[in-house]
């Protein structure tokens, strides 16, 4: 009888185990808001380069290009696959997808101004991001070298478009 027991209840851990949770990613909302003096030396900045964009609330602006129509993002934990291109405001290129390739991530694995901004839009849909120090890299260069590819306290600017949201 111990032994039926012990089996059972082996088989039930296991089973448990098994069981997808989709909640459980581990990331939370940040609550981070750039700077007063971020947010107004960005708006500045777009000034100057002519572009007209919408401010969030948490200090990043943001320009939909298409809205998508296809399923939209629920949380962190949402996989998603887009195509972008990183750069700064001069129009340097610091990283982005190859043409014709995709980039697959869940969205809490990235910086503050994405996971903000990414579920403003829809699958098939395409934003401009333009983000402050401390929703992007912050004042560190990144990656942290002799020579990094993006120096502390950069704007960014992202054009994203979401190909898949899983």
């Amino acid at each position: 009888m111990k032994k039926i027991l012990a089996v059972s209840v082996t088989a039930l851990v296991l089973l448990a185990s098994c069981v997808k949770t989709d909640n459980k990613c581990g990331y939370t909302d940040s609550t981070v808001k750039a700077p007063a003096s971020e947010v107004q030396a960005l708006k500045d900045s777009l000034t100057a380069h002519g572009i007209n964009a919408t401010q969030d609330p948490s200090g990043f602006f943001y320009t939909i290009n298409s809205q998508g129509s296809g399923a939209s993002v629920t949380n962190l934990c949402t996989v998603l696959t887009v195509a972008y291109k990183g750069s700064f405001l001069s129009g340097k290129v610091f990283d982005s997808t190859a043409t014709g390739t995709t980039a697959n991530f869940q969205l809490g694995g990235v910086i503050v101004g994405w996971q903000k901004a990414i579920p403003l839009i829809n699958k098939d849909g395409d934003i401009t991001v333009y983000i402050p120090p401390s929703l992007g890299y912050g004042p560190n260069n990144y990656p942290s070298n002799s020579n990094p590819a993006i120096p502390g306290g950069s704007n960014l600017v992202f054009t994203v478009r979401v190909v898949d949201i899983q």
